[in-house]
Parts: structure tokens; sequence; C-alpha cells
């Protein structure tokens, strides 16, 4: 099939499957990865393979870069205890389990290590895509690890493919294999980042910014590369030091171009990946012999669930090294290991990992077991996010996860906290602006409005979360008491509002302005003292929106949230004050 053939197909394939997931109450990729499986019955797209090679220096760069770029670095911060082994130990256990399983089953050792290496890590896209619905700070944990288990996998499967093709492997090449894998990726994901930093600072274009932005995980990639590191690393690094100095070098107009732009974009290759994922397990298929299927099904079915096994195992034996939030009781963990278990999704990189295998030795032999490596990759794939992705929604519900609303609870500070800032500096920057005093005490006025209307949704928050705490105790002591119990309990409940200063009183809103002596004083020239003020104001802010997050009291995603919301305000200003 011609390229353009195939881009017109993928094209149709996203748009069905974005129009079909909420008929269906399905996840886009499951139904996108159907889609795929269903073309590849026809036999005209039965020949369509995905090269490693595009998944690898094409989709994953991009992907990774994007979802880097809207990790927490203090959630990572906060869970390293549980990110580095999780991203380390458990890939290797994953590997040589799965390893053991195949090889028992009949597949040569070294195939058998190859394929460990494949499966092992849980993919960062598909987590992304299909991890929604858990609580925030449980899925932000999942995709930091999946965003840095990949160069773990990556080292063992150099370390596996030396073994197939009959090389010498010593303790010594291997420490030195994963010290330049692990150094050399952070290293190059640092250097990029400093670079489009120095670059960023000296730019204001918002075409240049945003191409500078997208140079930079394929620039980090390929360094990695070069230097046989690990790539997906070196954009990982890059991607969180990025996000996390771009706000102070980047413009409001740039920042929205790509908040509309990569997401698009993103979506669109993850969508293409998941169909082409579906088109080659098709083309697997049937590049296997008849014979042979079943057993690779038996092998694949008992990698899956290896994998399901460790990965649970693996987090019960390490909990007495964890940290449990305070307080937290043995039920909800057990629910969140088993929540964290489903969600471990495999996807495209192990996909590309499989097909990476060459067909021969060194020697020119074929490889013995390259068929099964990818058959039973591509089945556990199909498996992981088949039945996985579709059971997780059962298993959060029955979890119950507590509600994470951290996120709502920093926003409401955040907006207090820039707003009391900017109202606090008010008089410094009319002054410096050369602010008319009208002009000033009407900015003054519209910042408490803002404010007390900031601080009523905080409280009417709290009631409403107070009303529902007292709910759930209610329905608990209907659950549990007999009826005449639960008529005594119930007539003794009684819910207090706040009252006082605390009271949610009714906001005055100012529907009319004083009047305008145009004989003294231009509505033109006071619009743009106000414009002006008002951006003032903005950048006043926005600074102290991004101490709050540097001083770790809101969270980078928060802070990012807000800032789109500073950056529309500015936008909009400048466009008024524009001529026209």
């Amino acid at each position: 099939m011609e390229g353009l053939e195939l881009t017109v197909l993928l094209g149709v394939s996203i748009l069905v499957g974005t129009l079909l997931a909420p008929r269906l109450r399905l996840a886009t990729p499951l139904v996108l990865l159907i889609i795929g499986l269903a073309l590849g019955f026809v036999p005209a797209l039965r020949g369509v393979e995905l090269p490693p090679e595009t998944v690898l220096l094409l989709f994953l760069p991009v992907m990774l870069f994007w979802e880097s770029l809207t990790t927490s670095l203090r959630a990572v911060r906060r869970s390293l205890r549980y990110i580095v082994p999780m991203s380390t130990l458990l890939v290797v256990a994953s590997a040589f389990a799965v390893a053991g399983i195949a090889a028992a089953m009949g597949v040569p050792w070294e195939a058998a290590l190859l394929l460990g290496a494949a499966v092992a890590p849980p993919d960062a896209t598909a987590v992304a895509a299909l991890g929604r619905l858990l609580p925030a700070r449980t899925f932000m944990k999942l995709k930091a690890e999946s965003l840095t288990n990949d160069g773990t996998a990556l080292v063992l499967y150099a370390i596996a493919l030396s073994l197939a093709l009959g090389g010498q492997i010593t303790p010594w090449s291997v420490t030195l294999t994963v010290l330049v894998s692990y150094v050399g990726g952070a290293a190059a994901g640092i250097v990029v980042a400093a670079a489009a930093y120095l670059l960023l600072r000296r730019l204001s274009g918002t075409l240049a910014i945003n191409l500078t932005l997208l140079l930079v995980p394929f620039t980090a990639f390929l360094i990695a590369e070069l230097i046989d590191a690990s790539g997906v690393l070196a954009v990982v690094f890059a991607g969180i030091i990025v996000a996390w100095v771009s706000p102070r070098v980047t413009t409001a107009s740039s920042r929205r171009q790509a908040d509309a732009a990569w997401p698009l974009g993103v979506y669109l290759l993850n969508g293409a990946l998941f169909v082409l994922i579906g088109l080659e397990v098709q083309h697997v298929v049937h590049e296997i012999s008849p014979a042979q299927i079943g057993w690779l099904s038996l092998v694949t079915v008992g990698a899956w669930l290896a994998l399901l096994v460790v990965r649970y195992l693996f987090q019960l034996l390490f909990a007495p090294f964890s940290r449990p939030p305070a307080g937290a009781a043995a039920g909800p963990r057990h629910r969140s290991r088993l929540v964290s278990t489903v969600a471990g999704f495999r996807g495209a990189v192990s996909l590309a990992i499989a097909l990476s295998v060459p067909t021969v030795t060194a020697a020119g032999a074929p490889l013995d077991g390259r068929d099964a490596v990818v058959f039973v990759t591509a089945g556990v794939i199909v498996l992981s996010l088949l039945v996985q992705g579709p059971l997780l929604v059962g298993v959060v519900r029955w979890a119950r996860l507590p509600q994470d609303d951290a996120d709502l609870d920093e926003i409401e500070i955040a907006q207090r906290a820039i707003s009391a800032a900017a109202l606090a500096a008010l008089d410094d920057l009319a002054l410096e602006h050369g602010i008319s005093d009208d002009v000033r005490d009407r900015a003054r006025r519209d910042g408490y409005e803002h404010l007390e209307l900031a601080n009523a949704r905080a409280l009417e928050r709290q009631r409403q979360t107070l009303l529902n705490r007292e709910i759930a105790e209610l329905e608990i002591v209907i659950a549990t008491t007999d009826d005449d119990a639960v008529r005594a309990d119930t007539s003794t409940t009684s819910f207090v509002a706040p009252s006082g200063a605390a009271a949610a009183a009714p906001l005055e809103m100012l529907a009319s302005s004083t009047d305008v002596d145009v004989a003294q004083r231009s509505p033109i020239v006071r619009f743009d003292e106000a414009s002006r003020l008002r951006l003032a104001l903005l950048g006043r802010k926005r600074e102290v929106l991004l101490r709050l997050r540097r001083e770790g009291t809101i969270d980078d995603l928060v802070a990012r949230r807000l800032q789109s919301g500073l950056d529309l305000e500015e936008l909009r200003l400048d466009g008024a004050r524009a001529p026209r």
C-alpha cells in the first residue's frame, strides 16, 4: 500500500475510533486497536508492517516529550522511593520471570530473554491514554514509572541480544552498559535542555520558540543514540527540565500555540500507533505457521499472567521499604497495589523492541526463536490493552481509592495568593506606569471583588465537602445499625453552617461605572491605562505563581493550569490594545 493511501486510512480510522469510543463507552485506544485488528483481515493490508525505527525515532520522542512536559516534577521527587525500584528492579524481575516461563514452555533461552526484555516495561503512552480515570497521585506515579523504565528494558535488550548473537558478556561489560545508558542518557537530556534554554532566552517569535521546542526531543534522542546511551531517558530528562524553565523563557502566545498544537499532534500519533499495532498483530499471526499458533498462544497467556503476578508481588514485598501516607490503612494500600497491577499496560515500545530483533546471527544463521518473540510480544500487548483496559474501570470502582482533591485546594490557594499579591503591588505599579487615580481605584475594586469571589468559592467547596462527609457517615450508620438506632442517630445529627466572617455572604456585583468626562479625559486614554495596568498586574501574578511552584506550595500542573488562564488574559488585553 502506498504511503498516501496508508496516511488517509490511518486518518479515517482515527476519526471513526474517536466517534465510536464515546458511543461504545470504551477508551479510544482500545477502539483504535480493534479497528487495526479488523483492518488486518483485508488482504491488501496484511503487508503493512510497523518498522521499529519508526516507533523509536518518530513516534516515541514526540510522545515521551509531551508526557514529560505534563508530568509533575514535585510528584516525581516525592515518589522517588516508588519510581526508582519500579522502573529498575521490577523491570529486571519481570524480564527474568517471563524468560523463565517462556524457556520452560519450549522457547530457546536467548530468545526467551529477548522476549522478557521486550514485554517487561509498561508503556508510557498506553498508561497516559488509559489511566486517566485513576486518582491524580496514583496516575502521576504510574506515569513517571513508565517514562523511565524503558531505559532499563533497552539495557536488558542489548545484553540479551549480545548473548543471542554469540557475544561475550562479563560483569564489567554489563556495568559499563548500564552506566553509559543511564548516565549518558541523563547527560544528553540535560545538555540539550540547557542549550534550548539559552536559545529560547534570545527568541521572541511564537513560531521560532515552538520550532525550537519541537527539535528538543529529537536532538536529545539523537545525541543519546550516538553515544550508545538511552534516548528515552534523554527525552524524559530534557522534557522535565524544559517544563520547569519554559515559563520564564517563552511567551504567552507561544505557550497558547503549543498547548493547542501538541495535544492534537500527540493524539494523532498515538491513534495511528494503536491502529498500526493492530495491523502488525495480524501481520505477525499470518507469518506464523498454524501448527505453532496454539503453542505460542499458551506462551503468550503465561507471559501475560507472569507480568501481572510479578508486579503485584513486587509491590507487596517492597511495601515495608516504601513510605505510606500518614494514617493509611492496610485495606486501601492493598487495593491500590491491585489497581497499579492492572494499570501496567504494555504498548508500542515493547513491539518496537521485539521487531528490532534481527532475523540472523552474526554468523549468518537464522536466529532461533525470533518469530516466537514477535508473536508473544504482540499477544501480550493485545491482552494488556483489551483485557486490562476494560478491567481497570471495574477495579478502580471496587478499590474506592480516596478522592484526591489536593489540586483543587492548591488552585484556590494560588488564586487567592496571586490576587492578594497583585492588590498589594497595585499602588506601586500604578505609579510606575503613570496610571491615573480613577483607573487605579477601579482596578482595586475589581481586584477585591475577584478576591472575594475566590474566597466565597473556597468556602462553598469546604461547606460542600463537610456536607458530603456527614452524608457518607450517615450512610455508614444506616448500613450498620437497625432502623431504631438509625432514627435515633439521625435525629441528633445536624449540620452547623459557617457563620460570622466565615459565612459565604452574597457578593455585590457592580453593574455600573462613574460617568466619564470626555472633555477632561479621553475614554481611549483611560482604556489604554487600564490595559497597561492589567498587564502589569498579570506580570506580578505570574511572578508570584512561579514562586509558589518553586517553593513547592503548589504542584507544577496546577501552576501550568493557572498560567494558561493568565496567558489568555494577556493575549486578550494585547489584542484589544492592538491597532485595527
